[in-house]
């Protein structure tokens, strides 16, 4: 069964399944429903989040299929236990699987693969040309000249930005993105350094980033990119002290989660003028409500959570997740599970 939507459609991941589970001998009878991509916030479903669709429709429809495949669908409870008897494995292509309800998948034996890093490249592309936009000041420039306005300052001293091969990059978090991240900086002859308390020092070096502690970068740093997982220890890890301690004029962008910065404190430090501005893509709460001032502020480069949305995340995801599926249908291990092995589904 392939529950697809208007980003990865049903018809992109059954034509990656069929084509794979033929590469490994297997016949497959693709059983596509797509959904809308959702105009409203998410809503949690039935214990799952960050999903869209009908849990019901799923549920009848999964009732003998041997693989379920999806991006955005409500797997609950109700339609694991639909597949019982049938249900050999689901994929998610996603980085996790937030929209499937683990312990009821492991309960029923059916293990759950998905694509962590699956949009690194899109993020890590994004990150870097709002980065040199925004120090550019290119979009509020944009905006004036939409409206009729030429503004003839642009090429003032005061307001001129740097070139990458002229900064010094913090980027606060080194996995796969960051990483990415730190390869085309490096291209452009940025410097970057990295805070990661979790990086493999050899790593950074084949990228050409230089660890240091958090002070050191941000008071170093004229553009702090935030690249970091959302733990307890990262939550609000850009607040009033650390948008202080930044370098003055410096800019900040988040293409990572909302939750990691204060956003109070950064909309303190923007009406004071100690940071250049910042490039906002996720927000908390997101969307971000009708009063918050971020995304309205001309010094914001603000996106509404765009920077994973490429048409080689979803070709790519369809193809990686079609292969982790084959993986498990032919008795092997896939790359990435994310519940415990579970037992063998007996029904």
């Amino acid at each position: 069964m392939c529950a697809g939507d208007e980003f990865i459609s049903a018809r992109l991941l059954g034509d990656a399944v069929v084509a794979e589970l033929d590469r490994v001998g297997l016949a497959a009878e693709p059983l596509p429903i797509d959904s809308r991509w959702p105009s409203e916030p998410f809503e949690e479903i039935d214990g799952v989040r960050e999903a869209a669709g009908d849990p019901g429709r799923l549920a009848e429809l999964v009732a003998g299929a041997d693989a379920l495949v999806t991006h955005l669908a409500p797997v609950t409870k109700k339609v694991i236990a639909a597949g019982r008897g049938s249900l050999r494995v689901v994929g998610v292509t996603r980085g996790g699987p937030v929209n499937v309800d683990l312990p009821a998948a492991t309960d029923a034996g059916v293990p759950v693969v998905y694509l962590p890093g699956r949009n690194l490249g899109a993020v890590a592309e994004f990150t870097v040309g709002t980065m040199i936009c925004a120090m550019r000041g290119l979009p509020p420039a944009a905006a004036d000249l939409a409206c009729g306005r030429w503004d003839g300052t642009g090429f003032r001293y005061q307001r001129v930005g740097l070139e990458l091969r002229a900064a010094t990059v913090g980027l606060i978090g080194l996995g796969a993105v960051g990483l990415r991240v730190a390869e085309l900086l490096a291209a452009f002859g940025a410097q970057v350094l990295a805070h990661d308390p979790f990086a493999d020092p050899a790593e950074a070096a084949r990228v050409g980033a230089r660890l240091v502690e958090l002070p050191e970068l941000l008071a170093a740093s004229d553009v702090v990119s935030l690249h970091a997982r959302l733990t307890e220890q990262t939550r609000r890890i850009i607040d009033g002290a650390a948008l202080a301690a930044m370098r003055p004029g410096a800019l900040l962008v988040n293409t990572a989660r909302g939750e990691l910065v204060d956003s109070a404190a950064l909309d303190a430090a923007l009406s004071e003028g100690r940071l250049r501005g910042a490039v906002l893509d996720v927000f908390d709460p997101e969307p971000p409500g009708p009063d918050d001032p971020l995304p309205r502020r001309p010094e914001v480069f603000a996106t509404p959570h765009l920077a994973g949305a490429s048409r080689q995340v979803a070709e790519e995801s369809a193809a990686r997740i079609a292969r982790e599926v084959a993986t498990v249908l032919t008795g092997g291990t896939p790359t990435h599970q994310a519940n415990p092995t579970p037992l063998p589904n007996t029904g």
